[in-house]
Parts: structure tokens; sequence; C-alpha cells
């Protein structure tokens, strides 16, 4: 006979931190990709851990800030160049690449730039806390000033290219070429700034045939920057994706002999609605605001660094609140279930959070206070949900 239900049976159980899906470090992730390039170009050390990709002598990386790879193949119409290469992604097997956690363009882009996962670079959210000083670091605006070079000291795979005997180059626009990010994510060969999308493509092709063995980066930040503003399905931001997707064929149509472009992303994005029950305000939730020094992460991915002692009361208060929409880990928990990769520097140890909290449901945890432009974008992105942790492999070859 069924037991007779009780009041508790109506609530859902927590979250447990094991059934987060954790990002496909070493095989199948954003930090493997140039890697995968370089050793194909037969650059000392490196590995080639994404083993559908067949070698070429030159390889362009052009990443769209944002597009993910549901998003992509929501909208064939808008985009029809980059729909018809989907079933090239990932060496023609069809499948996405996971950006890592959390999936931010900051940490993304550190993955992409060092080919290693967040737990190794040390840039493993939007905003972290320094161990050093104790106060929140923006490492997308790197703002308080932080040294890059200890901040994240390990050389990228396009300094151990251009070290190698590879034509390395990024172009990108002009205001990204000394920004402390740019220095520990991307430096390495040539920097050459371009304003247009069409003069980036362009000179990206150049920059190809410049080499016999080349490794050229090219951007486009816009696509992210519509779907924060007015969602990943306004017009705004469908017009955005027709642009770049011009521009990918803009591209793919001067590659250079014995060349391949791929297309990717640092993550997707997600809408999320303007109501109570879709964003908690932090600055006026007293429950999860007790105990909590600072407030990490962005609304989908936040670090939560607690007062000393209050460590493991924030953390079963946290689970109490969102665990049901929410997968809520110790800075232990999440380190042991791979979150951040399969080791974490020292260094980097202290800028988790003590408690580490990912959405899995449509849901933000805002500060309305404390982060009033972050807490009103419409689209929103970082935790490890299939929308905003696939991003494409598209690949075109000549």
């Amino acid at each position: 006979m069924a037991q007779p239900k009780t009041a508790w049976d109506q609530y859902p159980e927590p979250l447990t931190v094991a059934s987060a899906p954790v990002p496909e470090y070493g095989s199948g992730s954003l930090a493997d990709l140039l890697p995968t390039l370089a050793a194909g170009l037969g650059v000392p050390g490196m590995n080639a851990a994404i083993g559908e990709l067949t070698p070429a002598d030159r390889n362009c990386v052009f990443l769209i800030d944002g597009l993910g790879w549901e998003q992509l193949r929501a909208h064939p119409e808008d985009a029809p160049f980059m729909a018809s290469l989907l079933a090239t992604s990932r060496g023609g097997t069809g499948r996405p690449l996971t950006a890592g956690y959390p999936a931010t363009t900051a940490t993304s882009l550190a993955s992409v730039g060092t080919g290693l996962p967040p737990g190794a670079h040390g840039l493993p959210g939007y905003t972290v806390r320094n161990p050093d000083t104790g106060e929140l670091m923006n490492q997308l605006r790197w703002q308080p000033w932080t040294p890059p070079g200890p901040w994240q000291p390990y050389p990228t795979v396009f300094q151990l290219a251009h070290a190698a005997g590879v034509h390395a180059a990024q172009v990108s626009s002009p205001t990204f070429e000394n920004t402390p990010l740019t220095k520990v994510a991307l430096s390495g060969g040539t920097f050459l700034g371009r304003l247009s999308g069409e003069d980036r493509v362009d000179l990206a092709a150049e920059q190809l045939a410049a080499g016999d063995r080349s490794l050229v980066y090219t951007y486009f930040a816009e696509v992210d920057g519509a779907g924060h503003r007015y969602g990943v399905d306004s017009d705004t931001w469908r017009g955005q994706l027709m642009y770049a997707d011009r521009l990918v064929q803009r591209l793919a149509e001067q590659l250079p002999p014995r060349s391949a472009l791929y297309v990717t992303a640092d993550h997707g994005m997600i809408d999320v609605p303007f109501d109570e029950q879709h964003r908690i305000d932090f600055d006026e939730d007293w429950e999860l605001s007790a105990g909590v020094a600072l407030l990490g992460g962005e609304g989908r991915a936040r670090h939560v660094y607690a007062v000393p002692g209050a460590a493991n009361d924030v953390l079963t208060c946290w689970r109490e609140v969102l665990g049901e929409q929410f997968w809520v880990a110790s800075r232990d928990e999440a380190i042991a279930a791979g979150w951040f990769g399969p080791q974490i520097d020292e260094r980097v140890y202290g800028r988790i959070g003590d408690v580490v909290a990912a959405a899995r449901d449509d849901v933000l945890l805002i500060a309305s206070e404390r982060e009033p432009k972050e807490s009103a974008m419409v689209g929103n992105h970082g935790s490890m949900t299939p929308a905003e942790q696939l991003v494409p492999l598209l690949e075109v070859r000549s």
C-alpha cells in the first residue's frame, strides 16, 4: 500500500552537487581548442585534446561573444551560413563544445587564450575576491587594478606558438589592445586593431596568408551586448546575429589555401523575466545576506564569501533558500566535483567563494543596490545549463 503523503512531499529535494553537468575539460572545452590547433602546428608541449579536429597549416578562430549553440540552432533563418555549418561542428560530429565554469567572458577568454581551465589560469568568475587585499576584483574590467602577471602567470598559446615560429596574430577592436585581460589571456605575436567587422575579417584572412604556419584570432562582441540589453530573441539581437553571419561568410570566402576557420563563442545566454519569482534580490533578502562579507560572481554564477567562522551557516542557509533552483556547493565540494577543472592552483583557491551557487532554473540572484547595471540586464549567463554552457565549433576548410 502506498504511504500517505506528508506536507514535506510537496517540496522537491535540493539539487545535489553531483547532478551539475560539469564541462568537458580535457576533451571538449574551450580550454582545449587552441592547444589542439597548436599541436597540429607542431608547437612543443601542446596536446591535441579535441581528437575530432584535423590539423591544418593555417588556423583562424573567430569568437562571437554570446553566441551559444542553442541560440544558433534556434535561429537558422537569421544565420543561414552558420546554420549550414552546424553539421561541421567539432570536427564533423555535429556536437558543441562546453565553455567551462562559469560561462562568462573573462573566464572563457582566459581559457581560450591560455589553453587552461579556470582553476589553473585563475579567472574563475566575473568578480572574485583577491585574497591579498580582501577586495572584489572585476576580471572583465580589471577593477580595482591588479598586477596582471602575478594574477595569471602562465604563457598564452599565442606566445608559445610565436616562440615556435608560427605566425600568431589577434585582430580585434583597438580598445582591447592594451587591456590587462588581453595581456593575460590573448597576448603573443601581433595585435592588430580594427573598428569595423568587415575590416577585421579581411585582415584576419590576410594574416592567415602571412605565414606558412599561422594561428589567428578575431572577435565580435555585439551579439552579446544586444542579448544583455534586449534579450536573445529581440529584433536587435537578431540583427546582430545576421551581421555576424555575414562576417563569418565573408571570412570563409577569403581563406587562403591550407586553412581552417573555426567559429565559436565564449558562452550562450538566456532571458530571465523581470519579476520576484525569477529575480531574487540579495540586497533585500536578510536570510541570504546573513554572514556574507562579499557577494561575487554574477546573477547565475555566484561566489559567496562568508565572514570568518560563518561559512557553514551560509552554506546551510543558501541551500535551504535556493537549493531547489541552484546547485549550491561549498568551495571544496565545487572543486572536488570538477566545476573549475581537474586541478586548482594554490593562488586560485582563495578566489573561489566559500559558497558557490550556479543556477539551474531560469532565475537570477541579483543585487539591485550594489550591481544596478548587471541587475537590469535582460539576457544573462554564467551557469552550467545547456543554453549557457554549450558553444559551437563550426568549421570551414580551404
